[in-house]
């Protein structure tokens, strides 16, 4: 059988292998794809630390808090490809390392990675390689964020899909509260809490490009003023959780809202996958023609 490049490129998509392997993977099965995958998937443990360096900046975010509601976790795992992130298995080994962090609470990433879990007696590391030869892609445990409410707040989770995860931390209000909150900073993307919490050099250069803009508008110096405060109050409003129109209701603000509610955020965590991390498009043809001159 006649093995295309198209079936090399479907079969790279699936499990991220290099463009030989997949060829020859392909050849030895005949063109069974599936056959393909298993064989790719068997070798592929082999090969873990040889992908390691490739970028994964695809992936999910898991969260779980206590039955209690005191203490809640995100954590987010990486990937090389949005296919591979809709993997069960994947989302599952989110799903028990988020759980391991609830109940462990390690310092830190490397600290989590040497954890156990009780059902396996596999470290948190030993089950990412195992992974890894399942799905073919380089794998990571990038970060995660924990927050402990005390006996006086609440934490809340909310997980837009597996791509966004934000956990709040809230005093008073209604049970559900800290939810709302929670999928309104999904949305929103606040900075921080408070006016408070915005650095002070962030304030002054804001106010600097807003004197420097309205400069030349050719107004007295008291109306530049109030243009300049008009304008840092806007984006104050937009940085801000309390400043912000309530997703749920934008004719009132965050903070409007909390003062209904007799409640305050004390604080919250939002992971979004691959932020921060620089993402690698493949040049297929390119790639092709490459292996071609090489022989």
């Amino acid at each position: 059988m006649t093995i295309t490049a198209a079936m090399v490129k479907a079969l790279r998509e699936r499990t991220g292998a290099g463009m030989m392997e997949c060829k020859k993977a392909l050849a030895e099965s005949g063109g069974d794809m599936d056959a393909a995958i298993e064989e790719l998937r068997k070798k592929g443990a082999a090969k873990a630390d040889q992908k390691s360096g490739r970028i994964a900046a695809e992936g999910a975010i898991s969260g779980i808090v206590t039955a209690d509601g005191t203490s809640g976790v995100l954590v987010e795992i990486n990937c090389e490809t949005d296919f591979v992130a809709k993997d069960e298995n994947f989302r599952a080994f989110g799903q028990k390392v988020a759980e391991i962090v609830l109940a462990q609470n390690p310092e830190s990433v490397d600290a989590l990675a040497k954890l156990k879990f009780s059902d396996s007696q596999q470290t948190v590391d030993e089950a990412r390689v195992e992974l890894f030869s399942k799905v073919g892609e380089n794998l990571s445990v990038r970060r995660f964020a924990r927050l402990d409410a005390g006996p006086e707040g609440r934490i809340s989770v909310y997980l837009h899909g597996t791509r966004i995860g934000v956990l709040v931390h809230t005093q008073g209000g209604r049970s559900d509260l800290g939810r709302d909150i929670a999928m309104h900073v999904a949305a929103s993307r606040p900075l921080c809490i408070s006016r408070d919490d915005v650095p002070e050099g962030v304030l002054s250069k804001e106010r600097e490009i807003y004197t420097a803009q309205a400069a030349d508008s050719g107004k007295p110096q008291n109306i530049v003023d109030k243009i300049v405060e008009g304008r840092l109050q806007k984006y104050l409003n937009e940085v801000t959780l309390l400043g912000q129109p309530y997703v749920k209701d934008p004719d009132q603000s965050v903070q409007k809202l909390l003062a209904s509610e007799d409640a305050q955020v004390v604080e919250f965590v939002r992971f979004e996958v691959g932020e921060g991390l620089e993402r690698k498009e493949d040049d297929f043809v390119a790639e092709v023609m490459a292996q071609a001159k090489g022989g």
